[in-house]
């Protein structure tokens, strides 16, 4: 009988090239993975902005551009008006709500991480990018910028008129 020298089966430098490709392969699924996480992570965090930001928006769209009472005294608040009392959009001109407000005008203690700025202006009817002096037009540009930890995540501008 006729011994073979050669067996069937793999090399021992077959399996290492195998465990090598395994190992790969392995390797970057983990990095896939850290990827992935890291890029849902970022989404939580900008849809949570931009929930924050239409809260503003919904609470602005209730309000009248100037005051209902005095209709042009004051631009920003009136002496001794909070939160609660705002009762017109120029009101919440530099206004900075750390943790944010809802459109009920309720703390969100949850999203305490967060912070919105509120800004009102009053913008040249023939050119919205340009800022007017305070009711000198009819039209406001409100620009609303969310943060997290201090870093802008999202910010949205629209105009409103007067009348």
């Amino acid at each position: 009988m006729r011994y073979s020298r050669y067996k069937n089966g793999f090399t021992l430098i077959e399996v290492m090239i195998a465990v090598i490709l395994v190992g790969f392969a392995i390797a970057s699924l983990v990095g896939a993975n850290s990827a992935f996480t890291q890029a849902n992570g970022a989404g939580t965090e900008l849809s949570t902005a931009e929930f924050l930001l239409e809260q503003v928006k919904e609470l602005a769209a209730m309000l009248p551009v100037v005051d209902p009472v005095t209709q042009l005294a004051n631009f920003g608040p009136e002496a001794g008006e909070t939160l609660a009392i705002y009762d017109d959009l120029d009101d919440f001109d530099d206004a900075n709500f750390s943790p944010p407000i809802d459109a009920g005008r309720n703390t969100l203690s949850n999203f305490a991480s967060f912070s919105q700025q509120v800004t009102v202006q009053n913008v040249n009817p023939s050119d919205f990018e340009q800022v007017a002096a305070n009711h000198s037009t009819n039209f406001v540009r409100i620009t609303v910028k969310v943060f997290q930890n201090s870093e802008e995540i999202c910010s949205s501008s629209w105009l409103r008129a007067r009348y």
